[in-house]
């Protein structure tokens, strides 16, 4: 969980130049004992070592180490690292929007993402990149072939693709801003398929509306309980997560409490609270579970709106503050404030000595790591739109093979299913002789 500004989330010469601008940022005052300090360290290892090292890597690797040593959490970003912050918690990024089928050299796509330029350009399941900007895409590298969609200062692509059907297409398609999805593998499940099932990857300022989507899309299909899984989910805009238990508390019920050195901040839920506060809701969780995700399944607990399934949760109760350093594009994120839960739980581990964990589940059902990694790895993957999986499942089907892969055994998501049909979750105790 972060905070940037008010938001909690939870070479050559153009080198020297940024290198001087970031001493000037982070250390203005010449002459004082540590920065004199530092440039005679930097100094010997620049003359001494066994390799020639630059200004700048040094740098990196001061300002790097400066902050990580402050905790496990807080972390200095340099250039192409707050890129790739940035991608995280807004929840976009620039490029065409497609996922590829592996091997991905082979430019075969198997599936646009929703709203993306490639989904709008006409690029359909299964289309076979041939060729972009006159460049053969056979013998391409995978490296290659990204660097050339997704270039953020790359113009309009001419691209040539051949379809399923045989059918050669030239498309036209302009780079530009995608969402990446948080929200992930909606669909019904259950033998009365009843069930919904939304899995929630991280938390970027995009996700409360992603997560509307698939609601809104299981709820017309018939949903009756639901079931979110925050599993592998490490945490993001605590801003986000806040909006989703809005949808399932009462309004003015408190969410969190972030405290730390001023006066505490207590976030609650808005006047249009517990809209679906009525659905009956399990929340998945495991040690993968972290920040914005335990903020999230500690309000739904505390006020008793879901049940929480699995195995405890990884135990990151702290907050911390990002600042944006504009001339050199660099961020500084530095732990400032705990959060704790409505009943003032906090759930940082390293609060207390020998705690291993965070949330405790109300349902726990252990497995095993292999169980948990497959299930981890499924989770990460992009699910297709759903208006796209009629056409996967006949690509499917025409080459007897399997392109989207299937949820693999996953005991916790069982026992979800079994306590929202009204059994008992887990293994069941042997019956006694009579």
């Amino acid at each position: 969980m972060t905070r940037s500004g008010s938001t909690l989330f939870v070479g050559g010469m153009v080198a020297g130049v940024l290198v001087a601008l970031i001493v000037e940022e982070v250390w203005p005052a010449a002459g004082e004992p540590d920065i004199e300090h530092y440039r005679d360290v930097r100094d010997f290892v620049r003359e001494s070592f066994v390799r020639e090292v630059s200004n700048e890597e040094l740098l990196d690797h001061a300002l790097h180490g400066m902050v990580a040593a402050l905790d496990e959490y807080s972390r200095y970003y340099n250039r192409a690292e707050s890129i790739e912050l940035e991608r995280e918690t807004t929840g976009r990024y620039t490029g065409i929007g497609v996922v590829f089928r592996r091997p991905i050299a082979d430019g075969q796509v198997l599936f646009a993402l929703a709203d993306s330029p490639a989904e709008r350009a006409g690029v359909r399941v299964g289309d076979r990149f041939l060729a972009v900007d006159g460049r053969p895409i056979p013998g391409i590298t995978e490296t290659e072939l990204r660097e050339l969609i997704d270039d953020p200062e790359q113009g309009a692509l001419e691209i040539v693709v051949l379809g399923l059907d045989g059918a050669r297409r030239e498309l036209r398609i302009r780079p530009d801003s995608v969402v990446d999805p948080t929200v992930r593998h909606a669909r019904l499940i259950g033998e009365t398929r009843s069930i919904g099932y939304v899995s929630i990857l991280s938390f970027s300022r995009q996700t409360p509306a992603e997560f509307g989507r698939a609601f809104e899309f299981l709820t017309e299909r018939g949903m009756q309980a639901l079931v979110i899984d925050l599993r592998r989910n490490y945490g993001g805009v605590l801003d986000s997560a806040e909006e989703i238990a809005n949808r399932f508390i009462p309004p003015g019920a408190v969410i969190v409490s972030v405290e730390g050195r001023g006066e505490p901040v207590v976030r609650r839920s808005g006047s249009s609270a517990g809209q679906d506060g009525h659905l009956p809701l399990v929340l998945l969780v495991d040690g993968g579970s972290a920040s914005a995700s335990e903020v999230l399944a500690g309000a739904l607990q505390d006020h008793l709106t879901a049940v929480v399934v699995g195995s405890p949760t990884y135990g990151k109760g702290m907050v911390q503050t990002i600042r944006k350093f504009r001339e050199t594009e660099t961020r500084a994120k530095v732990t400032t404030a705990y959060y704790y839960s409505p009943t003032h739980r906090n759930f940082e581990r390293t609060v207390d000595p020998g705690r291993e964990h965070g949330i405790l589940p109300d349902v726990e059902i252990p497995i095993g790591a292999l169980e948990q990694r497959e299930i981890h790895s499924f989770l990460a993957r992009y699910s297709p739109p759903l208006d796209a999986i009629p056409a996967i499942e006949a690509w499917e089907a025409a080459e007897g093979t399997k392109l989207i892969e299937r949820h693999p055994a996953d005991a916790q998501l069982d026992a979800a299913i079994a306590l929202l049909a009204g059994h008992r979750p887990g293994p069941q105790p042997a019956l006694e002789d009579k």
